[in-house]
Order: C-alpha cells, then structure tokens, then sequence
C-alpha cells in the first residue's frame, strides 16, 4: 500500500498534477439572474424555484401556452437557458438570448483599456465564441458564461429521437475549449457531430440526437482536481439532472471519455433506467473496484487504445486520490471493445476507427455487429438479439 501510495504521488509530480482548479470569476449575472426570478410572476403565477425537481419544472411548464413560455425565455434567459425540465426548444430561445448579452458583455471588456492585454485577449475570444455558439441553426442546451463557463449543444430533434447519446468529456472543458477548428474531434462539439454522423450512417432509418454536454466544471489540466472526485461529485449530479430531464421516453447512453468516465462512474447508481448504456473510453477509473459496484442496470462497456497514456496512471484510490480499478482490465467486469485505429488518448471519436463506429453501434441499439476488443463475440453475450451467448 505505501509503495502504491508514492507512485501516486510521483505520477502528481512529474505529470505537473500540481495545478489548482480555476477559479471561479463573474458570478453577478447569475446571482442576479436568480434574484430576478424568484421574484418574478407569469400571469400572477409564482415560478419553480430554480433549484426545483425536473419533475417540478416539466410540470409548471407544460400548464403553458407558447406566448408565456416565450416570456419567460426572453424575460429571464439566463434561467430558463439552463433549467432542466423546461421543453429544449424555450432553452434553445433563452441560451440565443443569453448569448447575445454575453457577446456584449465580452466585446465591451476587449475594448476596455483599464484591462490587461492578457484579459482583453481572453474577453474577445469569448465573444467570438458565442457568437459561434449564436449562429443560426445551432442548438443550445445550456450555457452559463459564470468562470470558465458551461455549456451544452444538441445535434438532432431531441423531441422526436429514438435513442439520445450524451457525450461526457474530460479535462479542460469549458467554454473556450468546447469546439476547435484544429484537431476537432478531440473537443465536445467534433465528438458529437462526428458521433451523430457516424449514428445517421449506421441506422438511417432511427431519429437519434447527440448532446455535446460540457455542463459541468472539469478539471484545468491534468492536475489536483484531476487526480481527486471532487469535481466529477459535482459534475454527476448536473449529469444525473439532465438525463432525467430529458424528453420522451428515448433510451439513453452516455459516453464518458477521461475524467468524463470519472463523472459517470459517480453518477451512474443515481442514473434514471432510461441510461440503458454506459460507455468509457480512456478511463482513469471510475472510483470502484469492479462494473458490479456501479449499481447500475445499464450496460458498461470500456476501451482503451493501445497508444494512450492513460494506461500509464496508476489504477488505484488511496486517501482520495486516484480513480480505483482499471475499467478495460478482465476483471473489472465490463464489456471491452475495439478501439482499432483511434490513436492516443484523443482519438475516439475520429471518423474511420473502430471506437467511433462501435459508440454509433451502441447509440442507434445495433448491438450484434459491435467489434469486441477481442475478435470474439464476448463483449455481445447476453444482449438479446446479438446472437451471443
């Protein structure tokens, strides 16, 4: 034990596992977002508390007429923008708006000469960033510009899909980080496009939507809060939360890549039984010992490319450090696909490699020609209809 514990904390050293997590910075528009609307009223009415359950807000919304859902996105974007349970096309309208204003805000402090060169830089790369995010067409689940900012966007019709694949990222998540022009299928908005391509091709004839979701506060390198829970504790329930919220009664799978494996290894025991899949790609662990401890319904399956650091990480848990069990090791106890082609530890979602068409084979439920890591049908056995045993 002490001879794992000082691994640990050589790997802390020598792999800069020594930064602190961002700070949170600019958090006035959303107090006063909140101030706003608890004081507010829609024809007399009170609204939901904005912490209520989703069950609470589908409810309050659903006794709406369009003009008043309007109103509300329009009157309180900030809010309403983020409010798991309300319908996604009024946060589609609140996040367009909360968007504008932000752009605002950050074209204002670019300009600001009592700043820092280093700020204003950091100022106008926001507002070009969400005047992307503002372009027409795309669809906006969250956005919340607080700190190092949230953020989630929708690939498909989430109302009509059949099956919904959310994509649960890693480290250095935010705003600034949620789409590239360079190497995009390593940042949220690549991967799930490239996924929800990928799912269009492999089942034409099934409505599926992609959520890009970097709706939690990630770890800023590969340091402390990386190599701890404290963060993926938070996260899991943002993840929990959205899952529930969603429309329908779609299948659901989550596919958690890093430190996003992390998240969903915390949240899964809290996971509503529409999450009928559980997928990890370059896991640093999911903070148990085995898949059972998950305490999930869903299906786990792991990957891990030949080529990615991550297998360098010791797979333990010692006085809160350190994520446990390896998930693509036998006996973790989860269902192990191919990865073939994909190339270090950001290449999952690449098109071409067998990673991305198995996570489209387990998003469209076209389990019986998923690719073992095995070459074998060992991965399938179980599934009805896939012809394992």
């Amino acid at each position: 034990m002490l001879l794992a514990l000082a691994v640990v904390f050589v790997m802390l050293a020598i792999t800069g596992w020594t930064a602190v997590h961002r700070p949170e910075a600019g958090v006035a528009p959303r107090r006063a977002a909140l101030a706003s609307w608890a004081a507010a009223r829609i024809d007399g009415h009170p609204l939901p508390p904005a912490d209520a359950p989703v069950r609470t807000v589908k409810r309050f919304f659903a006794g709406l007429d369009g003009a008043q859902r309007a109103r509300l996105a329009d009157g309180h974007p900030l809010v309403v923008g983020n409010l798991d349970g309300a319908p996604a096309t009024t946060r589609y309208r609140a996040n367009l708006r909360s968007l504008a204003q932000a752009q605002q805000v950050e074209e204002a402090r670019a300009a600001d000469v009592a700043l820092t060169p280093a700020d204003r830089a950091t100022a106008l790369r926001r507002a070009h960033r969400f005047a992307s995010l503002a372009e027409p067409g795309r669809q906006i689940l969250s956005f919340d510009p607080t700190g190092g900012g949230l953020v989630s966007e929708v690939f498909g019709d989430l109302d009509r899909a059949r099956r919904v694949s959310v994509i649960v990222p890693g480290v250095d998540s935010d705003l600034l980080t949620f789409e590239r022009t360079q190497r995009r299928f390593t940042a949220p908005v690549g991967m799930a496009g490239s996924l929800y391509e990928a799912e269009r091709a492999a089942a034409p004839g099934t409505p599926t939507a992609v959520i890009a979701w970097a709706g939690y506060t990630s770890p800023t390198g590969v340091g402390v809060d990386a190599a701890t829970g404290r963060l993926a504790v938070e996260g899991a329930g943002r993840l929990e939360s959205l899952t529930a919220a969603l429309p329908g009664d779609a299948g659901v799978a989550l596919f958690c890549h890093s430190y996003g494996s992390v998240v969903c290894g915390v949240a899964a025991h809290d996971l509503p039984r529409r999450v009928t899949d559980l997928v990890v790609a370059g896991s640093p662990g999911m903070r148990v010992e085995n898949a059972a401890e998950l305490n999930t319904s869903a299906r786990v399956w792991a990957m891990r490319d030949s080529g990615d650091w991550i297998a360098d990480v010791p797979h333990l848990e010692l006085g809160g450090v350190g994520h446990g069990a390896d998930p693509v090791a036998p006996e973790f106890g989860a269902r192990l696909l191919s990865s073939a082609g994909a190339k270090t530890h950001t290449g999952y979602f690449q098109p071409g490699t067998a990673s991305l068409d198995n996570f489209a084979k387990i998003g469209t439920g076209a389990f019986g020609s998923i690719v073992c890591v095995t070459g074998d049908d060992a991965c399938r056995r179980g599934i009805s209809g896939t012809g394992g045993a």
